[in-house]
């Protein structure tokens, strides 16, 4: 890498805020700058005060300085909420307000030891993502970070890590944002492309109704699908309500053991064959995600069976994992057997109105413990966000991974996966004092996929000759 003084090198030494940053804008108060008052910070945005979205990027060639720096500016820091900050107004409602972009303060390059690079460059990157867990943010600046380490690893000739603060971005917002920034390897005058959108479209209560031809039968069945659809809600606001109020899963080495302390969030991550997905599914007839569903939950069985040496095949285990959906009409995520049964009902949409008027009502702290309480009684959480089918370059550098994951919840591990050309990349983030040993339980997930795939064709064939 040429560092030149244009971006400043530095180690990971970030400002915290001090008592009077959140209404002061480098020493204006937002009454003093009314016009770039922006539309109020939203409940949801307000509720997890620590909560990060991190993604690593493997690059495939060493970073050119200046194109990096002209394509972020030009890009992720001319986005609306990466040139802002949250200012309390004269009336006392938290707003967006705008600011300058210093980019030599939000692209870092960290000083890291040499030696320790030198051995083991994919330990040291993974060492200092982990670091990043314990390191507050500025929030007298938008609250985003490009950390550049540019020395090969055993994927990659260079490694980007973006950190966000989650009230500027969910995590398939950014990814979506960083998408919408790359450009095909084939065709860098062409966005990427992204495999077709999902069948449904509209909301889920939306049920076509069926032609007057179809009969009585299809009417009845129409009519039953919002039977369904109430019951499930129902049933699931009462699951919501009781995660909250006392329900929580069963005590097992995969639940959060200090959720008074932040302690730091290692971040690790394989790849799997996104054809073996493929294959699975089609053997199945079920959908990719149910494939990576099933495989994470054969991966925490595997490994809680192997650590805990409990082999009480009958013994009840309540542990649970909240799905993250996004609510937009853009994508979608869908699971198997359980989650089937909530594409039947309106849960995701009552648990997020239900925080925001709690927040309104009762304020951000009882907003938050909601949150909280959700987080802290389950065990994980789960996500799956689709990527492009094909090879992209970032700010002209070309993309050979995309690993997105986040920390700052109350839990103890994390699972996250995101497709990219033809491999699906299975994201951990534990925290590193209950799982030393991560990387074992990412051999649980390669394993168990081979062990899904070799029953699926075991099941083709049974077919068959059938």
């Amino acid at each position: 890498m040429n560092a030149s003084s244009t971006l400043r090198k530095r180690s990971l030494s970030v400002r915290t805020r001090s008592n009077g940053a959140a209404s002061a804008v480098e020493g204006r108060t937002a009454d003093d700058d009314a016009e770039s008052l922006g539309e109020p910070v939203s409940p949801s945005a307000r509720l997890v005060e620590e909560y990060f979205i991190v993604v690593v990027i493997g690059l495939g060639a060493p970073i050119n300085q200046s194109s990096g720096r002209a394509g972020i500016g030009a890009t992720i820091a001319c986005y609306p909420r990466f040139h802002s900050i949250q200012a309390t107004d004269k009336d006392g409602t938290l707003r967006w307000v705008r600011t300058t972009v210093d980019l030599d303060y939000h692209i870092i390059f960290p000083m890291l030891d040499t030696a320790a690079v030198l051995v083991n460059p994919d330990q040291a990157v993974e060492d200092y993502v982990a670091s990043l867990s314990t390191k507050p943010m500025d929030h007298s600046r938008p609250m985003w970070e490009f950390h550049i380490l540019d020395f090969p690893t055993s994927e990659a000739t260079a490694t980007a890590v973006i950190r966000v603060h989650h009230s500027l971005s969910d995590g398939t917002s950014l990814l979506m944002l960083l998408l919408s920034s790359t450009r095909s390897a084939a065709d860098p005058s062409k966005p990427p492309a992204l495999p077709p959108l999902p069948a449904r479209t509209g909301a889920i209560y939306v049920r076509p109704r069926p032609p007057m031809s179809a009969g009585s039968l299809a009417f009845a069945l129409w009519l039953w699908s919002f039977v369904l659809l109430a019951w499930h809600t129902m049933w699931d606001a009462a699951i919501f309500i009781s995660t909250i109020l006392f329900r929580k899963d069963t005590q097992t080495l995969f639940s959060c053991t200090d959720h008074g302390n932040r302690r730091p969030n290692r971040i690790v991550h394989r790849s799997l064959s996104l054809d073996d997905v493929k294959f699975v599914k089609d053997a199945m007839n079920c959908t990719v995600n149910d494939v990576l569903v099933g495989c994470t939950d054969a991966a925490l069985s595997r490994y809680y069976y192997r650590k805990s040496g409990d082999n009480k095949t009958g013994k009840e285990i309540r542990l649970r994992s909240v799905l993250v959906v996004n609510l937009r009409a853009t994508t979608a995520l869908h699971a198997k057997n359980t989650v089937d049964r909530k594409k039947s009902s309106l849960e995701v949409a009552f648990t997020h109105v239900a925080a925001e008027v709690v927040h309104k009502i009762f304020g951000r702290k009882a907003g938050a413990y909601i949150v909280d309480r959700m987080f802290s009684n389950t065990t994980t959480l789960l996500s799956n966000m689709i990527g492009p089918v094909e090879q992209v370059e970032f700010c002209g550098h070309p993309v050979v991974f995309i690993a997105p994951s986040q920390y700052g919840l109350p839990q103890a591990i994390n699972v996250n996966f995101n497709s990219y050309v033809n491999t699906v990349r299975v994201v951990l983030a534990v925290d590193e004092t209950q799982f030393p040993d991560c990387h074992e339980l990412l051999d649980d997930f390669v394993e168990s996929l081979r062990i899904i795939k070799d029953a699926a064709e075991k099941h083709g064939s049974h077919d068959m000759k059938a």
